[in-house]
C-alpha cells in the first residue's frame, strides 16, 4: 500500500479527535470498530447486503450439486420469485430480496442505461442455464476441445464447458463486480445516492428514517459497508479475508501480498472514518473516504484478475501442461476481468477500463477453442493492459 495514502489516513484520524477549531470545522470522533449508536442503540443496519451475499454463496454452491440442482432451481435462486429455492429459509420469499435486481443496478452506471443493465442481468441467467444444459449431461465425460466434461486438476476434478470454462467461477467472480462492487462503489458511496433529495439536510438535522434509528445517509453508507463485511462473523470488527469467496475474501488475499500489505485495514478505517464524518456533518471528509474505498476495491479486482491470468499461464507453460489448473485459474480470471467493468477511478465517473476494452479481452479468451488454444503471450498482454491503468506492476500482482 502506498505510504503516502496511509499517512493521509493517519493524519485524518488524528485530526478527527481534536475539538472544533476557530473555523468551526466539525468534530469527528471515529471509533476503533464499525460501531455507531444513537440513544444507546445501534444505528447501523445492512441486512439486505448480508442476505444477498448469502444468496450468492448458496447459488454458486448449488451450481456444483449435479444430482439435486435443476435449471429452474438455479434461475429461481437468482431471481427469488417466490418458490423458496434456498436451503436457508431466511433467504426465501419472505425477504422480498433477490440477486438479480441488484446486478448492474447502480445509480451512477446504470440509471440511464437500462438496456445494458438488462443485458448483464441476462448474462448471468445464460451462464446458469448453460451449466445445467451443457455441463451436467457430460459430468462423466472427459473434457476436450468442444466437449464439455471433467478435467483433472491434481487431486481435484473440474467441470468445464466445451471451451474450458467453469461456469460456477464465471458466475461467482463476476458477481463480485456486477453485484457487490457496483452497488458499493457506484451506488451507495455515490454522492447522487448519499445526497439524494433532502438527505444532506435531514442528516444535518438528525432526521431519522421513519421507524428506524438511522438517517438515510447513514444507512446508505452502511449498505456499502455491508457488501464488503456484512457476512463476517463479527461485522463491526471483521477479520480481513474471512468469508465465502466474495469481496472480503479477496481483499484478504491481496492484503496478504507484501506489495499491497495494509490495503485491508486502510479500507476498513476509511469506512469507519466516512461513517463518523457523516455523523459529524463533515461531508468533504466522507467523500474523501469514498474515493479511498473506490481505489482499493478496484485495485483488489484488478490484482486478482492479473494473478489468475498469470497463474493460468504458468500452468500452461509446464513441461506437461496442467490444463485443469490452468482452466480453473483462467475461469476465475475471466470473472475478475468482467468485474472490472464495475470498478471506479477515484474522482471520476468511469471504470479503470472501458467495457469495450474488457469485452475485447474476454473475446480473446473465448475465441476459437477457448482456453484449449489460448496463447500465453495473449495472457501477458492482458495482464499488462490491466496493470497499466493502476499503480502496480504485473510482477507485483502475480505474487
Amino acid at each position: 500500500m502506498k505510504l503516502s495514502k496511509l499517512l493521509i489516513l493517519i493524519v485524518f484520524s488524528a485530526f478527527a479527535m481534536i475539538s472544533c477549531d476557530s473555523n468551526n470545522e466539525p468534530t469527528i470522533d471515529p471509533p476503533a470498530t464499525y460501531e455507531f449508536s444513537r440513544n444507546g442503540e445501534s444505528s447501523v443496519s445492512f441486512p439486505g447486503q448480508t442476505t444477498r451475499i448469502q444468496m450468492a454463496a448458496e447459488l454458486t454452491s448449488a451450481m456444483m450439486d449435479f444430482d439435486n440442482t435443476t435449471e429452474e432451481l438455479l434461475l429461481n435462486m437468482y431471481r427469488n420469485e417466490g418458490t423458496n429455492p434456498f436451503k436457508n429459509d431466511d433467504l426465501n420469499e419472505a425477504t422480498k430480496k433477490n440477486i438479480k435486481g441488484k446486478v448492474a443496478a447502480s445509480a451512477d452506471y446504470f440509471s440511464s442505461n437500462s438496456q445494458l443493465s438488462a443485458e448483464i442481468k441476462k448474462q448471468f441467467e445464460e451462464w446458469l442455464s448453460a451449466q445445467v444444459e451443457e455441463v451436467y449431461p457430460n459430468e462423466n465425460m472427459v473434457a476436450a476441445p468442444g466437449q464439455p466434461g471433467q478435467i483433472a486438476d491434481g487431486s481435484s476434478t473440474r467441470y468445464v464447458n466445451g471451451k474450458g470454462f467453469e461456469y460456477n467461477q464465471l458466475v461467482g467472480k463476476s458477481l463480485i463486480g456486477a453485484l457487490m462492487a457496483d452497488q458499493m462503489l457506484n451506488n451507495y458511496l455515490s454522492t447522487s445516492v448519499l445526497d439524494a433529495g433532502t438527505n444532506r439536510e435531514d442528516n444535518s438535522n438528525g432526521t431519522l428514517v421513519e421507524g428506524t434509528n438511522y438517517t438515510n445517509m447513514e444507512h446508505k453508507w452502511d449498505e456499502a459497508y455491508g457488501y464488503l463485511f456484512g457476512n463476517a462473523d463479527n461485522p463491526s470488527n471483521p477479520t480481513i479475508g474471512e468469508g465465502n469467496g466474495f469481496l472480503n475474501t479477496y481483499l484478504g488475499r491481496v492484503d496478504g501480498d507484501e506489495d499491497f500489505a495494509g490495503i485491508g485495514q486502510e479500507t476498513f478505517e476509511a469506512f469507519i472514518l466516512g461513517r463518523a464524518a457523516i455523523e459529524a456533518g463533515a461531508y468533504d471528509v466522507r467523500d474523501e473516504q469514498a474515493q479511498i474505498i473506490r481505489e482499493n476495491i478496484s485495485t483488489v479486482i484488478a490484482v486478482r484478475a492479473i494473478y489468475y491470468l498469470q497463474s493460468g499461464k504458468n500452468a500452461l507453460e509446464e513441461s506437461t501442461p496442467n490444463y485443469g489448473a490452468a482452466f480453473h485459474d483462467l475461469s476465475e480470471a475471466y470473472g475478475f476481468i468482467y468485474s472490472l467493468k464495475f470498478s471506479r477511478v477515484p474522482n471520476s465517473d468511469s471504470p479503470y477500463l472501458t467495457s469495450e476494452e474488457i469485452d475485447g479481452m474476454l473475446a480473446q479468451l473465448t475465441a476459437g477453442e477457448g482456453l484449449w488454444d489460448v496463447e500465453t503471450n495473449v495472457l501477458d498482454q492482458m495482464s499488462e493492459t490491466i496493470a497499466a491503468q493502476f499503480d502496480f506492476t504485473v510482477e507485483q500482482a502475480s505474487n
